[in-house]
Parts: structure tokens; C-alpha cells; sequence
């Protein structure tokens, strides 16, 4: 029994073979619905990278919000010389995304629907490659990889790019959990009659997070998923935009507001449906990607926002019970719940912010219980990091410090490894690789070599701190120059910090340093060079407090900086 027979909603056109017709040409099988609102700029670009697809696209709805920047008139002028484009106008802005997608989805004709925002674009062969392997597989939904791109840099992060590594068919959203993750609903192919049959829509109105909800509403239906590595969707991320994006636009308290309810109901959706599996997998993914990132930016935000922000987190997090709890429970997310939890009032954020870091630092003081057992503080003994000591040292929370300092032999970066209960003196650590990775190239990097690690001495100038078990400092040092010429030959840019801390027995932990904070540690400096006549290096701390380097080679590079700076204050 096929999955059409199986919802007893096909159409004859809905149940055709996306193949080809008899003749060999392909059909057109496929639906891609736009939504914007007052997005001129920009949704013209969306439409055309939809009609662009091919022949597989019967039909592009454009839908507007009740635009008053001129939007429709130039969808309805592209309209008259594209037969496939129809304009819906809507008489009332809705305030979200959710009825304007609905609104489309009303009018499909097509066997399948895909969902473009106005201000992204579909990379050509998308619908194609989502198209076969749903029609290949005889899946209800077809998902492929999504790209996030930086603007003006064009930078892109690939979106849960582990989900997406292979060709793969699910036969029940149960047996892949992580599907849970990929809350977006621009990147998939849905089958129009499965959406129909099980009324699976958006939330309407005023509803932000809104695909988290309707994503839910999809695997709680159980529909047979296929999965390709191809890019099919690219997210235009403008973080100097005018008007944020939801997702940018996080700073006041009420977009975290809408993103907790979103994922409450997520949760109540799948319980209802019986997928207590996907369920708890939803309370999962909150842990570790949405409170991690609103955690990272706390130290941000004003007291108002920390307090309004800390009840409505505890609040949420509440409704978990034990087993939500219990899994993987040395977890970063799960830490920083507990320490939300445990505390009335907002405390420890700077640490809070390691702690949510990709990759987790755990940050000195490391204190103990009366027992002996680790745990967060002595303000919040509550909250045991018992777990830390069954995690492998490849999973854990490392803490490094570092710093750089000009000097006569060139600037140095100086790390210190602390050591974590027992467990980093237990595995040894040796050395430490060092590399730069470029922020708008990640595939740019310039590698350091590998230094070794040497325990830190009573007279070692970094002998202070946190005491391990014996009562003395445990921690290990290294340090190293850094090749500014090497990063100055790729012109002005950042450079982010990667570290590989490698142990006796061959394991290895990815880690970042934490920037230290102190008079001259992270201040601007000019290096003379031979070849650039001057390098400004600025070191700084990112959001999430790691150790990141500015490089401006040249007068170009330092006027390039001033007006970058300039731009960021007036946004």
C-alpha cells in the first residue's frame, strides 16, 4: 500500500511519478510558496530562484503580507511575463509567517509544496534533488541541506549539517530523534495531500517561531522521510538590516517568551501523538541549542531583561521531570538548566556564558562538597557535576585560558590548561595544536605548531587559582608566537582561535581559550612588519568570551577597521 492509498487524500496528479511522462520529459510536480512583507529589496530575487528551477516547478504562489513598500506591484508586473507566478495580496498584515504560508498552501494545485522566505533564494537544482528523493523513496517529506549566509561577507554555516551528511531514508521520524533539531520548514519538500489529509498547518497570527510548531505538527504524523546532502535552501543572515529577522531579533525578552512557548507546544504535540521519543528529544534539543544561545548572551542584556528572562526559564524548565534530567546528564545545556533551576535569582553569568560556549568551558573555582562530590558552587552545592567524572576526556568541558602579548620576539599567545577534577592530570595531556581559523572563511586557516604542555610550577607566573585534590594549583602551560605576517598576507579580517588539546593515550579534545580580561591583555597594537610597514592586532573577546584576533595589515587594513567600527556604532 502506497503512502497516498495509505491517507486516502491523492488526487490522480498527486499520485503521478515525478520521473518523467512517457515521453521522458519531466513533470510538473511541484508548488514553492513565497511569503514577504515590505521585503522590495529582496522578493523578486526569491520568485526568480523559485521559477528558476526548471520544469519541475508547476507553480510559484507569491504571497504578501499587506506590503505598503510597493512589494505586490512588482510581483503582479513579474506576473505578466511568468505564467506560473500567482500574486495573492492580503488585505490585512498578519503579524507572523505562519498565515501567509497557510494562505498559500490554501491555493497549491501541485502534488508537492515547498516553503521560501522573501529574503532567501533557492540555489539552483534544489527541488529537483528534494523532488527525486521523495518520489524515489515513496516519502511524504523530503529534507536537504540548508546554508546559513552571512551578509555583506557571504560566509556560510552549514545547518545541521549532521543530519544531512548522506542519502537516507526514515522510515519512522522515531528511529532519528535529531530530526528534532531541524525545526526549519524551508528546507523540505512536503507531499500536498499528507499535509491535507492529517491538517497539518502554521500557527496563525502573531505567532514567532512559528515552523518549530508546524514541524512537530509533520513528525507527529509519522510520514516517511527522505533525506539528501544536497543544498536546497541558502538563509540570508543580515545582521545590519533595519529590521531583524525573529531569529536575530532577540533583544527583548519576549522573542525568548515565544520561543519557549513554541517549544512547549512542540512537546504537547508529539506527547499527544504518542511520540514520546521525539517528545523528549524536543525537551533535548532545548537544552542544548536554545537555552545555550540565549545563555551566551546574557551578560548583554540589562538587569531587567536577566531577571524577566531567569523566571521565564525557570518557569519553563520546571515542567521537566526526572528522565528529561536524566539523559546524558554532564551535558552543557543540562548543567546550565540545573544552575537556572537551582538559583531564584540570576547568578554566575560569566560563567554561565563558558559554559554554553561551542565547545562547553568549564571555568574555575572548581568546588566540592563536604562528601568530596564536584559541584557548581558552594552557593548551589544542589547541583553536582558527579557526571563529569564518567565522561571521556574527548567530551569534556575543558578550560583553557589565553592571552596575547607584543613583545621584542613578536606577539605571543600563552595558554594555561586547568585541570578538571582529577580527570586531565588522569589523562595526561602533552601538547596542544594551535591554528586560526578566518571568520568569514572557515576553510582558511593558518596552523601553528604543536606545543608541548608543561605542568605549572608554584613559581610558574599562571601558579594561582583553583587547588586540586592535594591542595595545589593543577594546571599546564604553553605558549607560542604567532604568525602575524601569515595572517596579515590574506588582508584585514578575524581570525578565531582553535585549539586541539592531545592526551597520553591519543585522545583528543577540540577546544577554544577563554580570553582573559586585565589591564593590556586585550588592548589594541600596533606591530611593525617589514613587508606591511604596520599590523593592527586587536584582541577580543567574543559573545561567548572566547579569544578572537582582529588583523589590519597596512594603512588600508587600519582605515578598513575605523570604518567597520564606525558602522557598528551607528547600527
Amino acid at each position: 500500500m502506497n503512502a497516498e492509498s495509505e491517507t486516502g487524500s491523492a488526487t490522480p496528479s498527486e499520485t503521478r511519478s515525478a520521473t518523467g511522462t512517457d515521453s521522458g520529459k519531466p513533470l510538473a510536480e511541484v508548488a514553492v510558496v513565497v511569503i514577504g512583507f515590505d521585503d522590495a529589496a529582496h522578493v523578486t530575487d526569491a520568485v526568480r530562484s523559485a521559477l528558476a528551477q526548471g520544469p519541475a516547478v508547476r507553480e510559484v504562489v507569491a504571497v504578501d503580507d499587506c506590503s505598503k513598500d510597493g512589494s505586490a506591484g512588482l510581483l503582479e508586473r513579474l506576473a505578466v511575463s511568468e505564467p506560473r507566478l500567482k500574486v495573492i495580496r492580503r488585505r490585512v498584515n498578519s503579524g507572523g509567517c505562519g498565515t501567509p504560508r497557510n494562505t498559500g498552501l490554501g491555493a497549491v494545485t501541485s502534488p508537492y509544496v515547498m516553503f521560501l522566505d522573501s529574503d532567501d533564494i533557492l540555489p539552483p537544482g534544489a527541488v529537483e534533488a528534494l523532488l527525486r528523493a521523495a518520489e524515489g523513496a515513496q516519502a511524504e517529506v523530503a529534507g536537504g541541506l540548508c546554508v546559513r549566509r552571512e551578509l555583506p561577507s557571504g560566509r556560510e554555516i552549514p545547518w545541521q549539517d549532521r543530519l544531512y551528511a548522506l542519502h537516507a531514508v526514515v522510515p519512522h521520524p522515531a528511529r532519528r530523534p535529531r530530526l528534532v533539531h531541524d525545526t526549519l520548514c524551508v528546507n523540505k519538500l512536503y507531499r500536498t495531500g499528507f499535509l491535507r489529509a492529517h491538517g497539518i498547518r502554521f500557527p496563525e497570527g502573531r505567532f514567532p517561531y512559528e515552523d518549530v510548531v508546524f514541524t512537530a505538527r509533520v513528525l507527529a504524523a509519522a510520514p516517511r522521510i527522505a533525506l539528501v546532502p544536497d543544498r536546497v535552501y541558502v538563509w540570508h543572515v543580515r545582521r545590519s538590516a533595519g529590521r531583524l529577522s525573529i531569529s536575530l531579533d532577540r533583544a527583548g525578552v519576549e522573542n525568548w517568551r515565544a520561543r519557549t512557548e513554541a517549544c512547549r507546544q512542540a512537546y504537547e504535540v508529539l506527547l499527544g501523538a504518542g511520540q514520546k521519543e521525539l517528545a523528549r528529544a524536543v525537551r533535548a534539543k532545548f537544552l542544548d541549542h536554545d537555552l545555550r544561545m540565549y545563555v551566551r548572551e546574557l551578560v548583554l542584556r540589562d538587569a531587567a531583561y536577566r531577571r524577566a528572562w531567569w523566571e521565564l526559564t525557570r518557569a519553563h524548565l520546571a515542567e521537566y521531570d526526572a528522565d528529561d534530567w536524566a539523559r546524558n546528564p554532564a551535558a552543557p545545556g543540562r548543567l546550565a538548566g540545573q544552575v537556572v533551576l537551582a538559583s531564584p535569582e540570576p547568578c554566575d553569568l560569566l560563567r554561565l556564558r563558558e559554559l554554553a560556549a561551542r565547545p562547553a568551558r568549564l571555568c574555575p573555582p572548581y568546588a566540592r562538597a563536604a562528601d568530596g562530590t564536584p559541584v557548581w558552587s558552594h552557593g548551589l552545592p544542589q547541583v553536582s557535576l558527579e557526571p563529569l567524572r564518567a565522561r571521556p576526556v574527548r567530551a569534556l568541558p575543558l578550560a583553557v585560558d589565553g592571552e596575547l602579548r607584543p613583545g621584542a620576539r613578536g606577539t605571543r599567545l600563552r595558554l594555561r590548561l586547568h585541570e578538571l577534577y582529577g580527570r586531565v592530570a588522569q589523562a595526561g595531556p602533552e601538547a596542544v595544536e594551535v591554528e586560526w581559523r578566518h571568520r568569514d572563511d572557515g576553510d582558511v586557516v593558518v596552523r601553528g605548531p604543536s606545543v608541548a604542555l608543561a605542568p605549572c610550577t608554584g613559581t610558574h607566573p599562571w601558579a594561582s587559582g583553583s587547588a586540586g585534590p592535594d591542595g595545589h594549583e593543577a594546571s599546564w602551560s604553553a605558549e607560542t608566537a604567532v604568525d602575524l605576517a601569515a595572517l596579515a598576507a590574506l588582508g584585514a579580517g578575524t581570525w578565531d582561535l582553535r585549539l586541539r588539546v592531545r592526551f597520553r593515550d591519543g585522545a583528543s579534545r577540540n577546544v577554544t581559550a577563554h580570553a582573559l580580561r586585565g589591564t593590556g591583555l586585550l588592548r589594541r597594537s600596533a606591530v611593525p612588519s617589514a613587508r606591511r610597514g604596520v599590523v593592527l592586532v586587536q584582541p577580543y573577546s567574543t559573545h561567548s568570551g572566547a579569544l578572537a584576533l582582529r588583523v589590519a595589515p597596512g594603512v588600508r587594513g587600519v582605515l578598513s577597521v575605523v570604518r567597520a567600527r564606525l558602522r557598528r556604532l551607528l547600527h
